[in-house]
């Protein structure tokens, strides 16, 4: 018996969090990638949140995700840009 993680099944609804520090450039450096990577999205299901001292910034957004290849490009996108510490 093998613990692999379970299996995604394409094309799904896939939320993404991306943490980084708070600064004029997250949210629109986050917006364009997830634009180039995963085509239009509902952007009214886009979800900001501060940290409590307001250092920080979280952005969750929910694509239709279309293949394990596409999820692993936006990801190195996002941790290329210098503005990410992380993406869950």
């Amino acid at each position: 018996m093998t613990d692999q993680p379970p299996k995604i099944i394409f094309p799904c609804e896939y939320p993404i969090k991306v943490l980084g520090r708070a600064c004029e450039a997250f949210q629109p450096t986050v917006l364009a990638i997830f634009r180039s990577r995963a085509g239009e999205f509902d952007s009214s299901g886009v979800v900001v949140k501060d940290s409590r001292k307001g250092t920080f910034q979280s952005i969750t957004i929910t694509i239709e995700a279309k293949s394990e290849e596409q999820l692993t490009l936006i990801h190195k996108d996002l941790m290329d840009t210098g503005l990410v510490s992380m993406v869950i």
